[in-house]
């Protein structure tokens, strides 16, 4: 098999080897360079053996456990640790077989693909990164609220009250799951506006139908963030045998 050559209508194509790969190791280099002077410079923040006689608030998992620990203050547990890793991880898998580009394949530059790119900038940095950053930095004693300068003072830790958001609208419960099909049906009337647009021609039915519900199902996660932080809200949708 010949080694196939640049396109020479493309005058700043390079071949993967040796330029991409060669950029590649110095990276990778540099990266383990950084991390063993860290590593060896400051000290690992150990705290006192376990005491079972004296559990410390907050208790905190590991860092990369946070944004699952932060998760469960917004849902369910099942839902924070099952469903939602999981249709984030399938989402961002998906992202190339959902947005195929019309000009070819080995095109990933933000120009190319400003859909790929700008979801999973948001599906990994917005619901993976953040909800890691907040459980590190701003939650205290009683996993309540505390901006970074804040001094973590358990005296001053308001006692709040959740409300779920059919209470807050003084609605009846039943009618949370209404608002919860309401948001999916976001998705049907948006192709009803767009169905004639040459985008949602080539994307389809099917794939519209999973990306919209990825889509939408993403953006949820910081809309009921903003509900418990800012309206105290707990669920928006309350059954015997779930809550959302």
């Amino acid at each position: 098999m010949t080694e196939r050559q640049p396109d020479e209508t493309l005058p700043d194509a390079v071949t993967t080897w040796p330029h991409l790969v060669r950029i590649e190791l110095l990276a990778t280099l540099a990266a383990m360079v950084l991390l063993t002077v860290w590593s060896i410079v400051v000290d690992a923040p150990l705290e006192e053996a376990a005491d079972p006689n004296r559990t410390p608030d907050p208790s905190k998992a590991p860092w990369y456990f946070l944004g699952l620990q932060e998760l469960l203050v917004y849902f369910d547990p099942w839902i924070a640790g099952v469903m939602v890793p999981l249709f984030i991880i399938l989402g961002l898998l998906a992202i190339p077989y959902l947005d195929r580009n019309p000009n070819g394949a080995g095109y990933y530059t933000l120009r190319e693909r400003p859909f790929a790119i700008s979801a999973f900038l948001f599906g990994f940095l917005g619901l993976w990164v953040l909800p890691i950053v907040i459980g590190v930095f701003c939650r205290g004693p009683g996993w309540n609220w505390y901006w970074p300068w804040e001094a973590w003072d358990i005296a001053k830790t308001p006692h709040l009250t959740n409300i779920n958001l059919t209470d807050l609208l003084g609605i009846p419960a039943s009618l949370g799951g209404v608002l919860v099909l309401g948001w999916y049906g976001l998705a049907l009337l948006f192709w009803l506006w767009q169905r004639k647009s040459a985008g949602l021609q080539r994307l389809g039915g099917a794939r519209f139908a999973i990306t919209a519900f990825l889509l939408l199902t993403m953006a949820a996660i910081p809309v009921k963030m903003a509900l418990r932080l800012l309206l105290n809200v707990k669920y928006v949708w309350v059954t015997p045998w779930f809550n959302v």
